[in-house]
């Protein structure tokens, strides 16, 4: 695999791997995300991360409908991609296409200058959340570990 080949299974980490979040609304979801990804690696600025997912959101919603969310946002500074993937205790609203509440979200906060590889992760995501059967597996994880394992385990 070469340095530049950038794919769900070599950003996302078990720490940022959470299963039944609890959370109020898409403001709070964005917050959780902010917070883990500033415990999991602090040279990462909490609130700098959750200003620019509220930017990219204020844009158009990243909800993507089917109650999936790809929140993103590019980061000055950042050295590596990093993924978050969350399901909710209880789905929020996100403004999203089809105006369904969000409980299944894979967040991605990519360095400033990362467009390409930016797009090609956005479009791994989306092509994975397309596959319902995928999602409902992924909603029907009890724990963070079955949630990582599903998420990476290479689909034939």
């Amino acid at each position: 695999m070469s340095d530049t080949s950038l794919t769900i299974d070599n950003i996302l980490v078990p720490e940022l791997t959470l299963c039944n979040v609890p959370a109020s609304s898409k403001k709070r979801v964005l917050e959780t995300i902010a917070e883990q990804i500033h415990e999991h690696n602090d040279s990462v600025n909490e609130s700098q991360i959750f200003n620019n997912l509220i930017a990219r959101e204020r844009l158009g919603s990243t909800g993507i409908g089917q109650g999936i969310a790809i929140p993103h946002c590019r980061l000055e500074g950042l050295e590596q991609v990093i993924g978050v993937l969350m399901t909710l205790e209880e789905a929020v609203e996100f403004d999203a296409i089809d105006n369904q509440p969000v409980d299944l979200l894979f967040a991605l906060i990519v360095p400033k200058e990362a467009t390409s590889e930016h797009l090609e992760l956005l479009s791994q995501l989306a092509e994975k959340f397309n596959e319902r059967s995928f999602c409902d597996a992924l909603r029907q994880c009890e724990d963070a570990h079955t949630l990582f394992q599903r998420m990476t385990a290479t689909s034939g």
